[in-house]
């Protein structure tokens, strides 16, 4: 137990010192933490709203499947299966996203209060500490609308997944129409995750316009 804690610990410092490197290479190139952080933003913002899309897109599949009307009842399946595939990329796409936003965030908030400590002069003290606490009340509201759409992500997935490796098992109309009264609850689940991505799209939007220019 006491060597896993280690490693742990090990393998967090080593994250945490390749951010480091990676963050002063890039100020070294003129690239400074707070460009790194709109960027990140932005490429989380712009992942939940392709999301988004991927799992209306999987559910409105899902529908054609199990309510069948006729054809090759094998190739809606398979279209259904790549379908979902493209949704777990794109789940596991947006962790990563916030991770990296987490990560950035972290390194710039952390050099913004040791650089408020600097000042001699009060009145700009006082006022990037202003700047600075406003600022990480808007990243805190943005974190945690990303978190919500995040924590709706498996709720999404898990039951979906379930139906498809099901239909795998009994790829017949009769056994395949038997889920119609999945429908609903894989539907509430998917309008839940979108409208917590809707939510998370709009504070993302509202952090960058709020962020103070250097």
């Amino acid at each position: 137990m006491r060597i896993r804690g280690f490693l742990l610990a090990a393998a967090v410092m080593t994250i945490a010192a390749c951010s480091g490197i990676y963050y002063r290479t890039m100020e070294n190139v003129g690239i400074h933490k707070r460009d790194i952080m709109v960027d990140r933003v932005k490429a989380a913002r712009d992942t939940q709203e392709e999301t988004k899309k991927q799992f209306i897109s999987a559910l409105e599949q899902f529908k054609s499947v199990v309510y069948f009307k006729g054809g090759d009842l094998e190739t809606e399946y398979n279209k259904l299966n790549a379908t979902l595939k493209k949704s777990e990329a794109k789940a596991a796409e947006v962790r990563g996203r916030i991770k990296a936003v987490e990560d950035v965030s972290e390194a710039l908030f952390d050099e913004w209060r040791d650089e408020i400590r600097q000042y001699s002069n009060e009145t700009l003290r006082r006022s990037s500490q202003q700047k600075y606490d406003a600022t990480r009340e808007k990243f805190a509201d943005l974190i945690k609308a990303m978190k919500r759409a995040e924590a709706r992500l498996d709720p999404a997935l898990v039951p979906l997944r379930d139906q498809v490796l099901f239909m795998k098992h009994n790829l017949n109309a009769k056994a395949i129409a038997g889920l119609s009264s999945e429908v609903v609850s894989v539907q509430a689940n998917v309008d839940s995750l979108v409208a917590e991505m809707e939510s998370a799209i709009v504070q993302a939007d509202l952090f960058l316009k709020a962020l103070p220019s250097e």
